[in-house]
């Protein structure tokens, strides 16, 4: 090849060289444009990083922010933060926050219902309230009573089965609840009204300073793990099982109807999706420490918990037949969310007392 040729060959295959990357290169796609950041608040009934339900939050704010590659923020309030806990409801509804955390028997100031929602005494175990919101038409139930108070609903944490509560003096019949001054929230308060005790709803923080000054008698709360995170076995000194007033309470997330309904899809999916997410982990979480914490208030406190006679149990759920049916009467969405609640534990009850009810008998301890 002559040296004229040769150079004119080279420059040939040096052009086509450049040429083949800058038609790869158009065959590429163009690059994705950078999706706007959403950044909310959350501000919740619970104290700041409170073990357990205040946490919960946090959870669920990390889960949306991984889960959606980091589009969407949510910064986590405690309450008093921004608002007090009773007012975290208005806050969401009326846009100061876009978003919530606390549990539905809260709100029932506003709308009656809610306090169904939440547990009703004798009612579903955690289990049957899960299956119930997903396949028994309790999501769309909620939904439509929170929408009434301009959010949108989701469960985001489950107590399971908790405690009686704590007491200043025994319970040894249903006639010493009279006169009693309690801390129990939601239709479990109601129906020991009934039975005579003047009944308050205190949040969380504070819980301590009422029974240790006297203001109160008894405080109900969640289950060993919350309760000694609280100090509440420095204040009383009987502790009462079962928990016949809340088998398992549901925690709420709730949106702000407007700042969810402006989410793309892909983003909804997220968040509903970590809110599922955040419902079992605080079963799981409560199931695991309450445990632990039983163990530490037995070993290291020496309380002995106490158990609710029979016959005492047998007259609070008269009672409370009684008392949840004529509050459920009241107005016409309580009457259908109790109605949709009681069928499906109709429903379930004899799996249940098939499956896990006569499974724990035959473990037996």
């Amino acid at each position: 090849m002559s040296l004229l040729k040769r150079r004119s060959f080279l420059k040939k295959a040096a052009l086509a060289g450049i040429a083949a990357p800058v038609a790869a290169a158009s065959n590429l796609p163009s690059p994705a444009i950078a999706k706007e950041k959403i950044r909310w608040s959350m501000t919740t009934t619970w104290p700041k990083n409170f073990p357990g339900l205040g946490t919960a939050a946090n959870r669920l704010a990390q889960e949306i922010g991984r889960a959606s590659d980091g589009r969407m923020e949510i910064r986590v309030y405690g309450a008093g933060e921004i608002v007090p806990a009773f007012d975290a409801l208005d806050a969401v509804s009326n846009g100061t926050v876009e978003m919530g955390h606390g549990a539905p028997y809260y709100w029932k100031g506003k709308a009656p219902a809610a306090q169904f929602l939440a547990s009703i005494p004798f009612g579903l175990t955690a289990q049957e309230q899960n299956a119930w919101l997903d396949f028994g038409g309790g999501q769309e139930l909620a939904d439509e009573i929170y929408a009434g108070m301009g959010c949108k609903f989701f469960a985001a944490g489950n107590t399971g089965v908790q405690m009686a509560g704590w007491y200043n003096r025994e319970i040894n019949s249903v006639s010493d609840f009279q006169g009693l001054k309690i801390r129990l929230p939601g239709l479990g308060g109601e129906v020991l009204k009934a039975l005579g005790a003047t009944v308050v709803n205190l949040p969380g923080g504070e819980l301590l300073p009422a029974i240790q000054s006297g203001t109160i008698d008894a405080i109900e709360w969640v289950g060993p793990y919350n309760d000694v995170s609280f100090g509440l076995h420095r204040a009383a000194k009987y502790y009462y099982a079962p928990g016949w007033h809340e088998p398992a309470t549901i925690l709420d997330s709730f949106i702000n109807l407007k700042a969810w309904q402006a989410l793309p899809a892909d983003l909804q999916a997220v968040v509903e999706n970590a809110t599922r997410a955040a419902n079992q982990y605080v079963l799981n979480e409560l199931m695991a420490k309450n445990a632990e914490f039983l163990r530490i208030l037995q070993e290291k406190h020496q309380i002995v918990p106490r158990q609710l006679s029979s016959e005492i149990l047998k007259n609070i759920r008269k009672e409370s037949d009684t008392v949840v049916k004529e509050l459920a009467a009241q107005d016409a969405v309580s009457k259908r969310l109790y109605d949709s609640i009681s069928a499906f534990q109709a429903m379930s009850a004899p799996w249940s007392a098939l499956s896990e009810s006569a499974y724990l008998t035959a473990r037996g301890a």
